[in-house]
């Protein structure tokens, strides 16, 4: 970030040139908004508006990935607590908001699953440790690294299963397991709907629910700012108290009661492999998911940047208390941050104000989170992944880059049909190969002139253009032309595989009585065990032609022309041709 404050047009003050300074040592210094000349300041009114929207949105939320995760939905609602006192206070990025994230619902109901809720806490606490060790590293600018295909299909690949396995509560039925059991179960389950009343009941309320979700912003007047969720909400507690209606509704018990503090016999399981293997993939998908947040909501509003570092740590402070608390674990959100930023928030204050007011609700009116519809919930988060799912972004990654669209769709199902880690491995793993490819580009012309079949390779030849490079070579050979030139000076990096088959196939051609000259890319390496007759000096051409234009970029020279000035010959050929080539010219 560089301030932009100048007494004329091109002298600096100062104050600017020492933030720029600033900015330029430390990329996750914060400048403040006075130095950015952005926007009034802050008012305490306005702050405290932001969070009760904030908590209005995130009140449903809470509870809702609570419920998807598997775990008493008071869990949640203390993530939620936690998410707004202990990260919200903390100054990493100022606008976004933290609490229990959908994303990681279906992840939270894995581990609970397969560890019980009580190994929960230990992973949780394991993970934020881990968070706060990347943070002082500094290591949070890492996670922007990810390739956006990699993002975008984990993304989807969480969203997706999300739909899925939320439509069954939504029916007051129970999902059958794993995404592509969810995904098969669907038709039985809407069978079931069609002949149960109960059942059509609350699938209406979870409708309506989505459907509020997506059509509530463009409601006119000062109604489209009470948020979605809460609308829905309110219909499906008046339509629950209706007679006749027997829906399911939220159970809540005591907060304080639902803490499960990690005993030593959670923590004698920390040599499972298993749960090793649960901690790491919390710290990666949760620290990514905040950061991939905070660049998001960055792009948001004109305040203060995200410090990355800073922020990681943050995340990691909070999902520390809520391992000890055995609490669900925190990421940013963009559904509370971006409604903080539209509610006019400028300081940390009002996302920090929303975890108090979770707090006191929860503390003090707990009988009216027993009046909401499960169903509903269930709708909210069904919207949530169809948002994460984002359909819209395929075809948009299919015209803007066909090879990333394919690491993007292959992340996708990898993560549909086995887990999150998995798939992000795979796609992780996808896109290196794809990078790998795109940046080993060779370029490699064949003709034959005379007596000489010419080999001209330019760019990155490396192991992955091996097959490449020898097909050329044989074609070459196969030839049958007394001599072979091969010119590499436009080659801009050779790596071992493909230096190693050039020389291997210089030497092999030599002993066959084939004459080849060889132009390598720059100083000429000492050979191990030269033939007699190729023990000589370099012979430079006079004129050399440079293989880099007045810019700087690589190009291949014309196979006539001399090598560059950083080339040199070298495995240079002078034996004779042989007596009995027909017109060939004599050495």
């Amino acid at each position: 970030m560089t301030a932009t404050h100048a007494t004329d047009m091109t002298k600096p003050t100062a104050t600017a040139t020492a933030t720029e300074a600033a900015a330029a040592a430390d990329p996750d210094a914060e400048v403040p908004v006075s130095r950015l000349g952005k926007g009034p300041k802050a008012d305490l009114g306005t702050e405290i508006t932001a969070s009760l929207v904030v908590f209005l949105v995130a009140l449903p939320l809470c509870i809702g990935v609570a419920v998807a995760s598997g775990v008493p939905p008071e869990l949640g609602i203390i993530s939620g607590v936690i998410g707004g006192l202990v990260v919200g206070a903390v100054r990493g990025s100022t606008l976004q908001v933290s609490g229990p994230a959908a994303g990681l619902a279906a992840l939270v109901a894995e581990t609970v699953g397969e560890h019980g809720v009580a190994m929960l806490g230990v992973i949780v606490l394991c993970a934020g440790i881990l968070q706060i060790v990347l943070g002082l590293v500094r290591l949070g600018r890492m996670f922007q690294a990810i390739s956006l295909a990699v993002v975008q299909g984990m993304l989807a690949g969480i969203g997706l299963p999300l739909m899925f396995s939320q439509a069954y509560p939504m029916a007051d039925s129970k999902a059958p397991g794993v995404p592509i059991e969810n995904m098969a179960g669907i038709p039985g389950l809407v069978a079931d709907i069609l002949t149960d009343r109960q059942a059509m009941i609350a699938t209406l309320l979870g409708v309506v629910t989505i459907v509020l979700s997506f059509v509530w912003k463009k409601v006119p007047g000062p109604a489209k700012k009470i948020p979605a969720a809460l609308v829905a909400v309110g219909i499906g507690i008046a339509v629950a108290a209706l007679p006749g209606v027997d829906v399911k509704t939220l159970q809540v018990g005591n907060l304080l009661a639902s803490v499960q503090v990690p005993g030593a016999e959670q923590f004698a399981r920390l040599t499972d492999g298993a749960i090793i293997t649960s901690v790491l993939t919390f710290t990666v998908i949760a620290s990514a998911e905040s950061l991939f947040t905070a660049a998001a909501v960055d792009r948001m509003h004109s305040g203060p940047r995200t410090r990355y570092n800073t922020e990681l740590i943050a995340q990691g402070a909070g999902n520390t208390v809520a391992g000890v608390l055995g609490a669900l674990p925190i990421t940013a959100v963009v559904a509370r941050s971006s409604a903080n930023v539209q509610a006019g928030a400028k300081t940390r204050l009002s996302r920090t104000l929303h975890g108090l007011w979770l707090l006191a609700f929860a503390m003090l009116l707990p009988q009216v989170l027993a009046l909401i519809p499960i169903s509903v919930l269930a709708g909210v988060l069904v919207h949530s992944g169809w948002k994460l799912f984002g359909p819209a972004e395929f075809p948009k990654m299919w015209r803007q880059d066909r090879g990333e669209f394919a690491v993007m769709t292959l992340t996708t199902l990898v993560i549909v049909a086995t887990a999150l880690l998995e798939g992000v491995l795979v796609g992780l793993a996808a896109g290196i190969v794809l990078a790998a490819l795109r940046m080993s580009q060779t370029v490699i012309r064949q003709h034959v002139a005379d007596d000489t079949a010419k080999v001209v390779m330019a760019g990155n030849a490396t192991f992955l253009r091996l097959p490449k490079v020898i097909e050329a070579l044989e074609a070459a050979a196969a030839s049958g032309k007394p001599r072979i030139r091969l010119d590499l000076t436009g080659v801009t990096h050779l790596d071992h595989a493909c230096r190693s088959q050039i020389e291997e196939f210089t030497t092999q051609q030599r002993g066959s009585g084939v004459r080849v000259e060889l132009l390598m890319p720059g100083p000429a390496a000492a050979q191990a065990t030269p033939d007699p007759v190729e023990q000589q000096a370099p012979v430079r051409p006079p004129a050399p032609t440079p293989t880099h234009d007045h810019h700087g970029a690589a190009f291949a020279p014309s196979p006539d022309v001399g090598p560059g000035p950083g080339a040199e010959w070298f495995y240079l050929d002078t034996r004779p041709l042989p007596d009995d080539y027909a017109g060939a010219p004599r050495s």
